[in-house]
C-alpha cells in the first residue's frame, strides 16, 4: 500500500512540475529595433511613445494582437542605432520572453544623411556618399550587430529572435519621371542589399532567425506604381522611405510571422 501511495505521489509530484514547467514556458514577445519596427510612416502613433513613434499599424503590434502573447512589450524607437537599443530598449527581456523582433543598422550605416545627400545633391556626391555607408556597412556594423545579438542572448537565452531587413527602395525602370537618376537608384539600392546580406549573416552566426523582406516589397516599391514606401515627404520628413500601414501589413507582417 505504501509503495502504491509512493508511485502515486511521484506521478503526481511529476504532472505538477510538468504543469508548473508548461505554465512558465517563455512566451513573451518584445519588439526591439528602430523606426521600421516602430513603424513611423504607418500612422496611429501612440501618443505615449512620443518621438519614438510607435504605431498600432506597425508589424509587431500587428502580430501581437492576432496572436495574444503572454506579454508584450514594445520598445523598438525611431532613429534607434545599435547603441541605443543595447542602452534603452532591452530592459523586459528576461526569462520569460519567448520572441524578440529586431530591425537595426540602417541608422548606424547613416541611412537618413544618404538619402538627404541623394535628394538634395549631384549625381556623384550622392553615389559617394552611398559607398561611405557601405563601407561602413562592410568594416564596422558587423562589429556593433555582434554586441546587439549578444547583449539580447545574455537577458533572453532561450527566446526566438527574428532579425528583419530592409527593402530595396526603389524599382528601376520603373514609373517615376523625376527625382534620383537611375544610377543613384541603383546605388541606393545595393546599399540595401548589402545591409541585408551583412545583417543575415551576423544573425545567423549567433543562431537568430533573418527575414527577407524584399521579396513582398517587390512590386511595391518606389517608382512602382503601387509603393508600400514614402518617397520624399516634406510635410512630414521623418516618414521618407519609410514603409506605409499597407508595407507594414503587407510586407513586413507575413514575414515576421512566417519566422516567428
Amino acid at each position: 500500500m505504501t509503495s502504491v501511495l509512493l508511485a502515486a505521489g511521484v506521478a503526481l509530484t511529476g504532472a505538477t512540475a510538468a504543469q508548473a514547467s508548461e505554465q512558465a514556458a517563455p512566451t513573451g514577445y518584445v519588439a526591439l529595433g528602430d523606426s521600421y519596427s516602430s513603424g513611423v510612416g504607418a500612422g496611429s502613433y501612440d501618443s505615449s511613445s512620443g518621438s519614438c513613434k510607435r504605431s498600432t499599424k506597425a508589424y509587431p503590434a500587428l502580430w501581437a494582437a492576432s496572436h495574444s502573447p503572454s506579454s508584450f512589450n514594445f520598445t523598438a524607437c525611431s532613429g534607434a542605432r545599435t547603441g541605443d537599443v543595447i542602452s534603452g530598449q532591452l530592459g523586459p527581456l528576461g526569462p520569460g520572453t519567448g520572441l524578440v523582433s529586431l530591425t537595426v543598422g540602417g541608422n548606424d550605416a547613416g541611412f537618413a544623411d544618404v538619402m538627404t545627400t541623394c535628394v538634395l545633391q549631384s549625381e556623384s556626391t550622392c553615389i559617394a556618399r552611398v559607398n561611405e555607408a557601405k563601407a561602413y556597412i562592410q568594416n564596422t556594423l558587423p562589429g556593433n550587430l555582434n554586441q546587439v545579438y549578444d547583449a539580447i542572448s545574455a537577458k533572453a537565452p532561450v527566446a526566438h529572435v527574428v532579425v528583419l531587413g530592409y527593402p530595396r527602395f526603389y524599382k528601376l525602370s520603373g514609373s517615376c519621371v523625376a527625382g534620383l537618376t537611375e544610377n543613384e537608384r541603383a546605388a541606393i539600392n545595393s546599399a540595401a542589399d548589402l545591409l541585408n546580406s551583412t545583417t543575415a549573416k551576423r544573425a545567423a552566426d549567433h543562431g537568430f532567425a533573418f527575414g527577407d523582406v524584399t521579396t513582398t516589397f517587390t512590386g511595391h516599391e518606389i517608382c512602382s506604381g503601387d509603393s508600400w514606401l514614402h518617397s520624399v515627404n516634406w510635410a512630414n520628413p521623418s516618414e521618407s522611405y519609410h514603409p506605409t500601414a499597407a508595407g507594414q501589413s503587407g510586407g513586413y507582417l507575413p514575414v515576421f510571422g512566417a519566422a516567428a
